[in-house]
C-alpha cells in the first residue's frame, strides 16, 4: 500500500476516533452546561470536515512554495503572536492570553507558529547544511529565532506548546551535521531554563509537587491527575465500553480536552490504547520513510519536522495523562477537542502528503 495512503488513513482514523470520543467524553458535561449533549461534538465535527478539505487542498499545493515564502510566513506568525498579547485583542482562556476568537470559536497563533517555524527552519537547514557543524556560523542564528518565538509564547503563557516547538526543532537540528556536544550543552541549559521558569511561576511549582505526590493535595493541584489515574487504572483489557466512563461524570474536569486519552483508556482499555498507539506509529513510520526517500533537502526536513512535532506532542500528552510528567496543558493531536489543534494537525498532514506524492512513493 502506498505510503501516502497509509498516512492519510491513519490520520483519518485518528481524527474520526477523536470526534467520536469528544462526544463520549463531553456529553455529560455538555448537557449540564449547555443543555445539549452534542454541543462540543458539533464544533469538533465541523472542524473535522474543514480539516479534510484542508488536507485535500494542501496535498495539491506544491510544498516548494513554502520555501519561497518561508520568511513572510514566519513574519506573519510573529505578528500574530505579538498581537495576541495585547489586552482587548487576545482572549484569556484557562489563564492564558493565547487566543483570537469570537464566542466559542478561537484560533491559537502559537499553534500556527509551529508550522511557520518548521517551514523556516527547514529552509534554513537546507541552505546551511555544511555550516551547522559550527555553532556561531550555523546554529546560533536559528537558535535566536527559535527562542525569540519561545519567549513570546511564554508571555501568554503557554509552556506546553513552547516546549513542543523547541523539542521539535531540536530534533530537526539533531538529524543534521551538528556536533553531538551541542545537544549535551543545550540539554543542560534547557534544564536550567526550566528550573528558572518554575521558580518565577508558583503555579508551575505546584504542578511539579502534585506530579511527585498528587495525593498531597488531592482536591487541588493533584486532583486532575488522580482522576485520570482512576480512569486508566481499572480499565483492564477491553475497558468499560463506549459511553460507560465514570470519570466523565464531573470527576475529571473537561475530559474532552487534554485528558481525553484517559477516557479512551477507561472505555476501551488496553486494546484502545494499542489502536491509538498503532495509528500514531503508522503515521510516523511512513512519514519518516517519505523523508528518507525525498531527494530534496527542504522536503526532507519539512516532512520530518511536521511529523516529529505531532508525535512529540502526542507522547507528551500521554505522559501527562498517565502521570509520567507534570501537567503541561498540551492537547492530544487529532483526538482532543479544539479547532486550532485539529486544523493545524491536519494541515501538517496535507503538506506531508504533497511531499509524499511528489516522490510517488
Amino acid at each position: 500500500m502506498k505510503k501516502s495512503l497509509l498516512i492519510f488513513l491513519s490520520t483519518f482514523c485518528l481524527a474520526t476516533i477523536g470526534v467520536i470520543m469528544v462526544y463520549s467524553s463531553s456529553s455529560v458535561w455538555s448537557d449540564y452546561r449547555f443543555g445539549d449533549a452534542f454541543h462540543y461534538v458539533k464544533h469538533q465535527g465541523l472542524f473535522f470536515l474543514v480539516g479534510l478539505v484542508g488536507i485535500f487542498i494542501l496535498s495539491k499545493i506544491d510544498y516548494k512554495i513554502y520555501y519561497k515564502y518561508a520568511g513572510k510566513i514566519l513574519f506573519l506568525s510573529f505578528i500574530l503572536l505579538a498581537l495576541v498579547l495585547i489586552p482587548g485583542i487576545g482572549q484569556v482562556r484557562n489563564g492564558s492570553r493565547s487566543w483570537f476568537g469570537i464566542g466559542a470559536f478561537g484560533v491559537q497563533p502559537s499553534e500556527l507558529s509551529k508550522i511557520a517555524l518548521i517551514i523556516f527552519t527547514s529552509k534554513y537547514l537546507s541552505n546551511h547544511e555544511k555550516e551547522v557543524k559550527f555553532f556561531k556560523k550555523g546554529i546560533f542564528p536559528i537558535l535566536l529565532i527559535i527562542f525569540l518565538f519561545f519567549g513570546l509564547i511564554m508571555l501568554e503563557p503557554d509552556f506546553g506548546t513552547g516546549m513542543v516547538i523547541v523539542m521539535s526543532l531540536m530534533f530537526m537540528l539533531f538529524i543534521t551535521n551538528a556536533k553531538l556536544s551541542f545537544f549535551g550543552i543545550m540539554g543542560v541549559l534547557g534544564l536550567g531554563g526550566i528550573a528558572g521558569l518554575i521558580i518565577i511561576a508558583p503555579y508551575r511549582l505546584a504542578r511539579i509537587l502534585s506530579f511527585l505526590n498528587p495525593w498531597s493535595d488531592p482536591l487541588g493541584s493533584g486532583f486532575q491527575i488522580i482522576q485520570s489515574l482512576y480512569a486508566i487504572g481499572p480499565s483492564g483489557l477491553f475497558g468499560t465500553g463506549f459511553g460507560n466512563s465514570i470519570q466523565k461524570h464531573f470527576y475529571l474536569p473537561e475530559p474532552q480536552t487534554d485528558f481525553i486519552f484517559a477516557i479512551i483508556s477507561e472505555e476501551f482499555g488496553f486494546i484502545g490504547i494499542l489502536v491509538i498507539a498503532s495509528l500514531f506509529l503508522t503515521l510516523f513510520y511512513n512519514t519518516v520513510k517519505v523523508s528518507l526517500e525525498c531527494d530534496d533537502l527542504f522536503g526532507k526536513y519539512l516532512s520530518f519536522g511536521l511529523v516529529i512535532s505531532l508525535i512529540l506532542q502526542a507522547v507528551l500528552n500521554i505522559c501527562v495523562v498517565i502521570g509520567l510528567v507534570p501537567v503541561t496543558g498540551v492537547t492530544l493531536p487529532f483526538l482532543s477537542y479544539g479547532g486550532s489543534s485539529l486544523l493545524v494537525s491536519m494541515a501538517s498532514v496535507g503538506i506531508i502528503l504533497n511531499i509524499a506524492n511528489k516522490r510517488k512513493v
